[in-house]
């Protein structure tokens, strides 16, 4: 416990220094993230609030492990290289900006020394589709697809002011928890201390946003909830202080609403014949904005959600991997299917209707003034 609070103490306090001063320096050298059509906000704002947060996550981590957690996990080195690769890569996007493909290797660079170096596998399906154990080539490609899938899947939530952060508080914290109860300290520091450094960023992001994350944040958010759920998947099971059924149900609930948001704006755009990287206005935080939503409330609504489907997940384990995860799916396409019903109607048409309306009014006063003048005993139904 004492290596968790000045892990996390750490952590809270570089970040919360930090930031003001990147965003003093931003504003001076003129460090902006520049509004165009594909962004939400109107003033230029620098996006390096990542530096901040990797500063303080790095220092926390590293200050407070010590040489028993360290040495309980092989390749711990490699895991600070994978986040030093995400820092390198995340930085220069947020300042000089890369192209997609670009940023694609850097995310192939760190899934390749998680993997090959550090030993982070997912070798065992638990029961999904009737699968069990699987073998190292099937391993390696499910690895890859989830590292690049969750890093993508924070980096593109990443949208209105806040929602990153707290679904990576969220999300890093229960993961946290699950190893501080069973003893797994080294993750459980990784987990804690990546909240604690997001929570002092939250400070100064939350509206009106002073900074933004920028793709060093958001990728490190994506990598850290990789690493963590992998691992969770892999030691779930066998936890004998929180043994916990189905382990990549649980796993895919807790990630869930990045997860499934980005893959079904990926699939719009591959069915449209374009990128998956291409930008639209397709994900959930837009389509809450279109209901004339604030950030705020965007945040609120879609973090709630992301708790609900944590609790979902939890109760419905004794059901099997398989169920849970349809279920999960089922549920989240529903909640997408009915707030597109429910869609009001933009200014655009209602201007149109309402035209049709005068128009029919006008007529209806035409017909009624005739039947009048030409004395005939019709009976006329009056508008309301």
């Amino acid at each position: 416990m004492e290596q968790i609070i000045i892990g996390c103490v750490l952590s809270f306090i570089v970040s919360f220094y930090a930031i003001p001063v990147i965003i003093t320096v931003a504003n001076r050298k003129k460090l902006y993230d520049i509004p165009d059509e594909r962004k939400i906000h109107t003033t230029p704002i620098s996006s390096l609030g990542g530096l901040g947060i990797f500063i303080g996550f790095m220092i926390g981590l590293l200050i407070s492990i010590n040489d028993v957690s360290s040495k309980s996990v092989a390749g711990f080195q490699y895991y600070i290289a994978s986040f030093l690769v995400i820092f390198f890569f995340g930085i220069k996007d947020d300042i000089l900006v890369l192209s997609p493909i670009k940023k694609l290797i850097g995310q192939f660079i760190v899934a390749f020394i998680l993997m090959a170096k550090a030993g982070l596998l997912i070798k065992d399906m638990h029961g999904f589709l009737s699968i069990g154990v699987i073998n190292d080539s099937i391993a390696y490609c499910l690895t890859l697809f989830t590292i690049l899938v969750v890093m993508n899947a924070y980096n593109l939530i990443d949208g209105v002011d806040g929602l990153a952060g707290t679904i990576g508080i969220i999300t890093s914290s229960i993961f946290a928890f699950f190893f501080y109860k069973n003893g797994d300290i080294f993750f459980c520091l990784m987990g804690f201390c990546f909240a604690a450094s997001l929570l002092a960023f939250l400070i100064y992001n939350y509206s009106p946003a002073k900074i933004f994350m920028g793709d060093t944040g958001a990728m490190l958010s994506g990598a850290i909830n990789a690493i963590l759920v992998i691992r969770f998947i892999a030691t779930a099971e066998d936890s004998k202080i929180l043994p916990v059924l189905a382990a990549p149900a649980m796993g895919f609930g807790i990630l869930l609403m990045p997860l499934l948001d980005t893959l079904r704006v990926f699939a719009i755009r591959i069915i449209h014949g374009r990128s998956p990287f291409s930008p639209d206005r397709n994900h959930l935080h837009h389509i809450l904005l279109d209901r004339g939503m604030n950030h705020m409330k965007v945040t609120l609504t879609i973090a709630v959600s992301a708790l609900f489907f944590v609790g979902f997940s939890y109760y419905a384990l004794p059901f099997g991997t398989t169920k849970v995860i349809l279920a999960q799916i089922a549920l989240f396409f529903l909640g997408i299917l009915l707030l597109n019903i429910t869609k009001p109607r933009k200014h655009g048409e209602m201007r149109v209707i309402k035209g049709e309306l005068d128009e029919n009014k006008t007529l209806g006063k035409r017909v009624r003034n005739f039947v009048s003048l030409s004395g005939s005993s019709v009976p006329v139904i009056e508008e309301d």
